[in-house]
């Protein structure tokens, strides 16, 4: 029985009509002008309305080479619904404007067999906009290519459990054939997310959250998940994707294959100046087999 997951975010946080949305990410894909490659393996990409991180986005999925890759896993935040696991989706297709991503539902059975992971209901999911963001981005380079998706929604885990998903999911970087895309937007500053950290070292407001940002992404960089953990329980940044990337950090250390993370464009939404201003940060990476 077919299980639809509609995409409930369009026509709000990007566009419906589908000619509009396909030319829109080809736009962006053609102004990143980034050479396609079969080593890149995973991205990590925001998730904000397009209008706000689309063209930051292109940096990240305009890295892939669909050729050989015929599933992605996904892996986003949780925005609204509490959970300190990680949840498989129940749908059986996820839908997008410009064509739709099955869900490799042998992959959800594995996982589901482990018994760490919970389901999540269609309400649940189509309320989270964190993997629907990189939906169209991901039915647009994987055109004319068969690609399954493996959605999974990471929860308010413990380092511990960080660490366990992460190792439970290392075996899938070893097949060449998957891939891997991470949710996460960076920095959000501001009186209305209650984060205004800010050293004057750096001078203007939007310098320091820069300089902030580049420390945690130099650390990512590193492949290192303990000292991404101490940077983020030292300064408190608000990256809403601290946990899946955890859990990708932990899958890289923990699989044969070599993969280095490296970060190719950083943007913010607005430049702050004074404390009544807010902005959120974008920052897009490719993982590439680290020859």
């Amino acid at each position: 029985m077919e299980r639809i997951r509609r995409a409930s975010h369009a026509g709000s946080w990007y566009t419906d009509n589908p000619k509009e949305l396909a030319e829109e990410l080809d736009g962006w894909l053609m102004e990143a002008g980034l050479p396609k490659s079969s080593d890149v393996r995973g991205v990590i990409a925001p998730h904000a309305g397009y209008s706000y991180s689309g063209r930051a986005a292109a940096y990240a999925f305009g890295n892939i080479d669909p050729t050989h890759i015929s599933r992605v896993f996904l892996l986003g935040p949780s925005h609204h619904y509490y959970t300190p696991k990680c949840a498989l989706s129940a749908a059986t297709v996820y839908k997008t404007p410009i064509g739709d991503l099955p869900i490799d539902l042998e992959v959800i059975e594995e996982l589901k067999a482990t018994g760490k992971f919970e389901l999540m209901n269609l309400r649940v999911d189509e309320a989270e906009h964190s993997m629907e963001m990189h939906l169209p981005y991901l039915a647009k380079v994987f055109e004319g290519h068969p690609v399954k998706v493996v959605p999974i929604l990471v929860g308010a885990l413990s380092a511990e459990n960080e660490a366990m998903y992460g190792k439970l999911l290392a075996k899938y970087i070893d097949d060449a054939q998957n891939f891997f895309s991470v949710s996460s937007d960076f920095c959000h500053w501001g009186s209305r997310f209650n984060y205004m950290h800010y050293d004057k070292k750096y001078g203007a407001i939007h310098k320091s959250i820069e300089a902030l940002d580049k420390m945690g992404m130099d650390i990512i960089e590193t492949g290192d998940a303990d000292a991404f953990k101490e940077y983020l329980s030292e300064y408190d940044n608000t990256i809403c994707g601290r946990h899946p990337i955890s859990v990708f950090l932990h899958m890289l250390r923990n699989s044969t294959t070599r993969i280095k993370i490296k970060f190719l464009r950083y943007e913010q939404s607005s430049q702050c100046k004074t404390t009544r201003d807010s902005s959120v940060s974008y920052a897009s990476a490719a993982a590439k087999v680290d020859a």
